[in-house]
């Protein structure tokens, strides 16, 4: 598995968020994720102004190999969508952490994160 950036906190369901200086939260799939999923294909993102609860599903990824679920690390509203992955999904496989985010998140309340997995836990629980 691929190096788990240190800044990030993870579910134990892949996907990974960072907090961003202006208090919103960027959400994505992780590098082992996309790993598991193959070449994606497309991606269904949730709307600008969505509310959203912790865990529930948000948006979809599908690959070459399935389509799986993308739930939310946080409780709050949506307040961007990555555009460039209506066009250039594949931009996940090759960016996961970086280019491939999925959408931000204004969160209702920031101490959710302490419920997160840091990067150690992580790729601890996604050996196994």
């Amino acid at each position: 598995m691929a190096k788990v950036p240190n800044n990030l906190k993870f579910l134990e369901s892949h996907e990974w968020a960072r907090v961003e200086e202006d208090g919103t939260v960027t959400v994505g799939i992780s590098d082992h994720a996309q790993e598991l999923l193959g070449d994606i294909v497309f991606v269904e993102l949730p709307e600008i102004g969505k509310e959203i609860s912790q865990s529930s599903d948000i948006a979809i990824v599908e690959s070459v190999k399935a389509a799986s679920d993308v739930y939310s690390p946080l409780t709050g509203e949506v307040t961007e969508i990555n555009e460039a992955l209506n066009d250039n999904p594949e931009i996940i496989n090759s960016s996961p952490y970086e280019d491939g985010w999925f959408f931000k998140i204004k969160p209702q309340d920031i101490s959710e994160m302490e419920k997160l997995l840091d990067a150690d836990a992580y790729e601890s629980s996604s050996e196994g």
